[in-house]
């Protein structure tokens, strides 16, 4: 029995420890919004945080996993970072299919908590792991320059 904790609630799971985290998530807990891609780790669109951090969920194992704290796309918008982050996307047109999306945000969310002010060239570094076959990376990247002004801007008003 292995036991996740998924955007603040605990989870015990029957799986094999080498169950990748994805299929726990899809399969198991019905948590659609993360994707698959590639499950080789090279498209970004499985991209969930583990303790904060973006990793790619189709290569990691649930053994990986216990003990740590996992957020989806499901709750990234529980917190200011990400709820910026889904505005500025919605405000920018940024999806067009939108299957990529759910990871694209995830990594932006990553970064924005790591580098509330990044520059170009750490955007463009901290997504060059997600791909968006539509081709929307200028808009990815103005709405994320727009969600780190915005968060900004709170926080020096506070």
């Amino acid at each position: 029995m292995t036991t996740l904790t998924i955007n603040g609630k605990q989870h015990d799971l029957a799986l094999p420890e080498d169950t990748p985290l994805l299929w726990a998530l899809r399969d198991e807990l019905g948590m659609t919004g993360t994707k698959f891609g590639c499950g080789m780790a090279l498209c970004g669109a499985c991209t969930v945080h583990l303790d904060g951090v973006a990793i790619r969920s189709c290569v990691t194992p649930v053994s990986a996993a216990a003990g740590k704290k996992i957020t989806t796309i499901e709750a990234v918008g529980e917190d200011q970072v990400g709820l910026a982050l889904q505005q500025a996307w919605q405000e920018h047109g940024v999806p067009q299919c939108g299957y990529c999306q759910a990871g694209q945000i995830m990594s932006a969310t990553a970064l924005l908590h790591k580098t509330p002010k990044p520059n170009d060239q750490q955007i463009r570094e901290a997504m060059s792991g997600n791909i968006c076959r539509c081709g929307t990376y200028t808009r990815i990247h103005a709405a994320i320059k727009q969600a780190s002004a915005s968060i900004n801007a709170k926080g020096a008003a506070k």
